[in-house]
């Protein structure tokens, strides 16, 4: 299915000119709209619907993991969750699990949010 050509150029734009903070809040939430993709397909018995869209989430949780900055100590931290959670996600695709991209989908919530704080705090701060 086509998306309108307003709609795809409002997508465009939006990611054209959001900061890199608006930019990881847009992998998070993909991630956790794939997963969600990805469980629909479980309870609708479609392998592939299932398979593609856990694969659209990996792709994205190993960008943020390859895109990380090391010279800061929190990054490790964050290289740990998004190892953890591909390595999750490989196994709810290789036993199309449902419960595993449940949980997966709540840790990418959780880090979403924790990051919208962030966010705000260094908009009040004035430093995103």
């Amino acid at each position: 299915m086509a998306l309108p050509r307003g709609y795809a150029q409002y997508g465009n734009n939006k990611v054209m000119t959001a900061s890199p903070a608006e930019l990881t809040l847009m992998l998070y939430e993909g991630a956790i709209k794939f997963c969600n993709i990805a469980i629909m397909g479980i309870e609708q018995n479609d392998i592939e619907k299932t398979h593609k869209n856990i694969v659209k989430a990996e792709n994205i949780i190993g960008y943020l993991r390859e895109t990380l900055d090391m010279r800061y100590p929190v990054a490790k931290d964050f290289e740990n969750i998004y190892v953890y959670l591909h390595d999750r996600l490989v196994e709810a695709n290789i036993k199309k699990d449902k419960e595993i991209l449940e949980e997966v989908c709540g840790h990418l919530r959780s880090v979403r949010d924790t990051w919208k704080e962030v966010m705000r705090f260094g908009r009040e701060k004035g430093t995103v």
